[in-house]
């Protein structure tokens, strides 16, 4: 989950419009990615049990 805007990355459904297959584990998204709403990077994200 992102730590400034809340959004959060579905591993099963992935980002395909950025690259990013459907079950790319969150430990395999490339450092350099973005947030789709905020354009925080991975670094601001936090993982969280859903």
């Amino acid at each position: 989950m992102c730590l400034i805007c809340g959004w959060i990355y579905d591993e099963a459904a992935g980002l395909p419009d950025e690259g990013i297959a459907p079950g790319t584990r969150w430990a395999d998204v490339p450092m350099n990615w973005a947030c789709p709403e905020c354009g925080a990077r991975k670094d601001d994200f936090e993982m969280v049990k859903i």
